[in-house]
């Protein structure tokens, strides 16, 4: 499921479409996470970010950090979900109880939830590896070491060796959708959308990202497929709104017949060539209708 969380709409306002829901209520996230962020020997919880004000080492939770904002990762032995998102500082401690940050509040975000077996989300942990994030609460019961090594040294602070500087996976949720992560460590310094995603997936992009820090990269048609920045979002109900308010981070192809939707942590930033993050994609159809009509105006070549 895909959540695009908007800052700037009346707080009563949303619109539920199949895989897509527009809405301005936070309550939604809230009653997730307050269903599935309580642990026990059975059940193991990740959530990561990266901007960490606050040490924690005694809780039941692993929590860590990507570049821009935190994920979730929960499973037990059948199943389980990675919740990947763009909003700072979220979700906040598992022992202050559901916060949402007022960062969250003012701007754009996005949001993605899948429902992964667990054959997938072993998958999913080696993605982590490249992520290297920084973990402030972790819990991975004895029941998991045999299968979930890499995860115990990550939980521990310690970064696993990596093949290379970025890697590449083939994920398919509970229900049989198809979906491909991308992720790449710090060492690999290059623009993610363009100098890899377009090129793999064979399709020129549109690319909404935050671009507010002053160095900003402009859309790039160097390489046979094309990196675009979108400039003006228009959400269901005729509400519109420049990039420049949206710190949400996501992609769609230009062309209507490759329905390619990624979502992602790294902006099209100068500084964020030199940081690790990735980008979960998708050849859905609906998923990629629903984004695609978001494109108002994108700056071309």
């Amino acid at each position: 499921m895909f959540l695009l969380v908007s800052g700037i709409c009346p707080d009563l306002y949303h619109v539920v479409q199949r895989f897509v829901i527009y809405i301005c209520e936070r309550r939604y996230i809230n009653k997730l996470l307050l269903t599935y962020l309580t642990t026990n020997n059975t059940r193991s919880c990740i959530l990561y970010e990266d901007n960490i004000t606050e040490k924690h080492s005694e809780y039941s939770c692993l929590c860590f950090n990507s570049e821009e904002s935190p994920r979730v990762v929960l499973f037990d032995h059948s199943r389980g979900f990675w919740l990947s998102h763009s909003i700072p500082r979220f979700p906040s401690f598992p022992e202050k109880g559901y916060l949402y940050p007022s960062s969250g509040k003012v701007y754009g975000q996005t949001a993605l939830c899948v429902t992964y077996q667990y054959a997938q989300l072993l998958r999913i942990v080696k993605q982590l590896v490249y992520l290297y994030p920084r973990i402030y609460n972790c819990s991975v019961p004895a029941v998991f070491s045999a299968d979930l090594p890499q995860l115990i040294q990550l939980c521990e602070g310690s970064r696993p060796p990596q093949a290379s500087c970025r890697r590449m996976e083939q994920l398919s949720s509970a229900r049989g959708d198809k979906f491909v992560s991308f992720v790449k460590s710090e060492k690999y310094v290059d623009d993610i959308y363009t100098g890899w995603v377009a090129q793999v997936l064979n399709a020129d992009l549109l690319v909404e990202s935050w671009q507010n820090q002053g160095h900003a990269l402009p859309s790039n048609c160097s390489l046979p497929k094309h990196a675009m920045n979108i400039k003006r979002i228009q959400l269901p109900t005729s509400i519109q709104f420049q990039s420049r308010y949206d710190h949400s981070k996501w992609c769609v192809s230009r062309v209507y017949e490759d329905h390619v939707t990624c979502l992602g942590d790294l902006n099209r930033e100068k500084a964020q060539l030199w940081g690790g993050g990735g980008l979960i994609c998708t050849y859905n159809p609906v998923i990629y209708k629903a984004f695609r009509q978001l494109v108002d105006w994108y700056i071309g070549c």
